[in-house]
């Protein structure tokens, strides 16, 4: 602890205070009210002005902070109109923890308000966030696309060094201010003197936050190599273990014409290996690398060159653990797990699993993955058998006593062994899904994606309710780790006629609202025109990261995705009925972490229904088994944008731009189309505001065709909105120069 000032007493005004505690160090300058704190461990930093109100009067009557008053040397004193010391700022530690307590002086019982408003910084990669569940039910997950605030975030998280600097009061209020590295924050901190419970401002750094808690392998996640969720097509969940290459090609040829162009990429081959045609994988020859001679006759090597030639990169599934040949066993007979009894182990793997305490199985695991990467040209490795519920996947399998009874060399963790091993033989470019791979493993390390949940159906067999209630759950179960550590892959997204649209819609925004793993698994050539474009509406991933850095056991009813760019921020709430009766939802936007003192505007996606302005929540029904898709803006007062038909986010992959020209009243908007593909764009137009004829005009490439658009007045519907359609022969973005006029 130390005061400065240059030895003239008249001049104490402008003397501060440093304070020691813990990793904490406080300085305050009497002069300017500002505190500055900073965490040396983490350079976790907070600095701003500190400020304190006295209401108790019925009147809002500011006091000064002063330096120390009496003998006590370390507290900070809070001093009326008079002068006179009535209350005191106490810093104490604990830990990491650094409180600022506001104490009243004898017997005074004074109401007021410190307020600290102050700028925050703590790394290289720091976005704001939750990390204490609410209390209770809230019913609200929240995430985000771009640096989108909530009123509902207490916490700042550094990626790259896995450190929380985690805020409270009696309210914390977080504001991004800058999202390019050195990421900057403001920040209001309260506390109240008249309420113990929120009597102080407290800092906290906590490190190691996933990695000491959830995520013991924990690195982030590898964007150079992948730089987004990947997205593709696979066969089992509607051909099961019968696809050979004819189904697989007829089907990427639709998949290329259709889905292709909105940014679906790989084209992942299941169920090849010798002896697949049937379950259960325990029988499947799958450590050969001989395909089945029926369904791929031509070799897994010409069917990746037919795949790439569609414009695919070419995938493929593997079980590396075990296998059922019985003739790979008696060759290899050592390399195989086996009882006291001297009975080869078995699991969902194989009737014969391996031994992974062996460097021998290691390096053909190692090696049978180099070919298959190296030589056959696959790119995108969905590699089986990890961690999973099921106790004959690997990393269970190999923790019981009597299977490490069984490995032949002492191997402290053979299991995360093997992974490396995967990783080396299919090459530092090539992408690792870790199959059943769960993010308290090993597999983190070396794996982009994780398949976190089962099966979305039962072999042979549709999809039911309860498979897609089952991925919801799973999503929010595991969400908290999705495009930190690696992309959460819920299984596939299956659309087909075997559900209801209303259920198909519901499984659209499971898979695609939170931005993860985007796998189709429906026959795509059957596909009618409006279940196809559920499959374009999810393309491509929104970049989509967790608020709630925790994970969500219940099956909560409102998903809310935070939209920000740097023309606009809006939300995309999808609100899930999960009961099989119609439900009135009265929707809080204090709920949402938005300002309820602010008017919203709310368009519903699937109807394409404008509910309107709304103050304080908005109400909707949902009817059973259904979900609403609210795109909610802050009224501009002004025609802004509310929406496209292009995709689940509402603008969130596709619009550019958004700008207002006051003087000329002129809405430019951006979007990026898709060729050949009519593009509808939604634009709220308050009163006092009519359209005028609207002109389009292209961008990039002045040669290339013009859009195709309306060529006279939009329409102004009865509910205030107007709808613009474009569209183009190419792939290319376009801009809308909307006119108005005053009414």
């Amino acid at each position: 602890m130390g005061m400065a000032h240059n030895g003239n007493p008249e001049s104490l005004a402008a003397c501060r205070l440093s304070l020691e505690r813990g990793q904490w160090q406080a300085v305050f300058d009497e002069a300017s009210s500002k505190l500055e704190c900073r965490h040396r461990a983490s350079g976790a930093r907070v600095a701003g002005t500190l400020s304190f109100e006295e209401t108790a009067s019925g009147r809002s009557v500011p006091w000064t902070i002063r330096l120390p008053r009496d003998a006590v040397a370390e507290r900070l004193a809070l001093c009326d109109e008079q002068g006179d010391a009535q209350g005191y700022l106490c810093f104490t530690s604990q830990d990491e923890r650094l409180r600022i307590t506001v104490l009243h002086r004898a017997a005074q019982a004074f109401a007021g308000r410190l307020v600290w408003q102050a700028e925050a910084s703590l790394g290289k990669q720091t976005f704001a966030c939750r990390t204490r569940p609410p209390d209770g039910a809230s019913g609200v997950v929240q995430m985000a696309s771009g640096p989108a605030d909530s009123l509902l975030n207490d916490s700042l998280f550094d990626i790259e060094t896995d450190t929380v600097l985690r805020l409270a009061g009696r309210t914390v209020r977080i504001a991004t201010v800058r999202d390019q590295p050195p990421q900057g924050f403001e920040v209001t901190l309260t506390a109240a003197p008249q309420e113990p419970a929120a009597c102080a401002i407290e800092l906290e750094v906590v490190r190691d936050y996933y990695r000491g808690r959830y995520v013991p392998s924990y690195r982030p996640i590898d964007r150079k190599r992948c730089p987004a969720p990947p997205t593709g097509w696979m066969s089992w969940n509607v051909y099961f273990d019968t696809a050979g290459e004819q189904e697989n090609l007829d089907e990427a040829r639709v998949g290329a014409r259709l889905l292709k162009p909105y940014g679906l990429n790989i084209w992942s081959i299941e169920s090849w290996q010798d002896n697949s045609d049937t379950l259960p994988v325990s029988s499947f020859h799958n450590l050969t690398l001989r395909p089945s001679p029926r369904k791929f006759p031509h070799g897994m090597q010409w069917l990746a060159e037919q795949i790439r030639a569609l414009g695919f990169r070419p995938g493929i599934w593997t079980v590396p653990f075990g296998t059922g040949d019985d003739e790979f066993y008696r060759t290899h007979k050592d390399w195989f797990l086996h009882g006291k009894d001297g009975k080869p182990l078995h699991n969902w793997c194989g009737r014969y699993v391996l031994d992974p305490s062996q460097r021998a199985v290691r390096q053909h695991m190692e090696e049978t993955h180099r070919l298959m990467s190296a030589e056959w040209g696959y790119e995108f490795f969905k590699i089986d058998g990890m961690s999973g519920r099921n106790p004959g996947y690997s990393a269970h399998f190999f923790e019981r006593p009597e299977v490490r009874a069984a490995f032949k060399e002492p191997t402290p963790a053979p299991y995360a062994l093997c992974i490396e091993a995967l990783r080396r033989g299919i090459g530092p470019d090539r992408i690792f899904l870790a199959c059943q791979g769960h993010y308290t493993g090993p597999e983190v390390a070396s794996a982009d994606a994780g398949r976190i949940g089962a099966d979305i159906v039962h072999p042979n067999e549709p999809p039911h309710w309860e498979n897609f209630v089952r991925q919801a759950r799973t999503t929010l179960n595991q969400f908290f780790v999705h495009n930190i550590v690696w992309y959460n892959d819920p299984d596939t997204l299956m659309v087909g006629e075997h559900s209801p649209l209303n259920v198909a819609r519901i499984a659209a925004a499971i898979v695609a609202l939170p931005g993860q793993v985007t796998f189709f698994g429906d026959r795509l050539g059957q596909l009618p025109p409006e279940r196809m474009r559920l499959l374009q509406q999810v393309l491509p991933v929104c970049d989509v990261r967790p608020l709630d850095l925790f994970p969500v056991f219940d099956l909560q009813p409102v998903w809310d995705l935070k939209v920000r760019r740097p023309f606009g921020a809006w939300d995309v709430v999808s609100v899930f009925n999960w009961t099989d009766q119609p439900i009135a939802y009265q929707l809080a936007f204090a709920d949402l972490g938005l300002d309820d003192r602010q008017e919203y505007l709310v368009y519903e996606f699937w109807d394409a229904h404008f509910l309107g302005r709304c103050r304080g929540a908005v109400t909707a029904t949902a009817e059973g088994r259904s979900n609403l898709l609210l795109a909610i803006h802050p009224d501009l007062g002004r025609p802004q944008f509310l929406a496209t038909d292009r995709h689940l986010t509402q603008g969130g992959v596709c619009l550019t731009r958004h700008e207002w020209d006051a003087e000329k009243r002129i809405l430019t908007i951006g979007v990026q189309l898709v060729e050949n593909d009519p593009l509808t764009v939604t634009v709220y137009v308050p009163p006092g505001f009519r359209p005028q004829t609207p002109a389009t005009s292209r961008k990039l490439r002045p040669k290339s065709q013009e859009l195709t658009s309306m060529g006279e007045t939009p329409m102004l519907r009865a509910d205030r909105t107007m709808r613009v359609t474009v569209r183009r022969p190419d792939t290319q973005e376009a801009l809308l120069r909307l006119p108005f006029a005053r009414e």
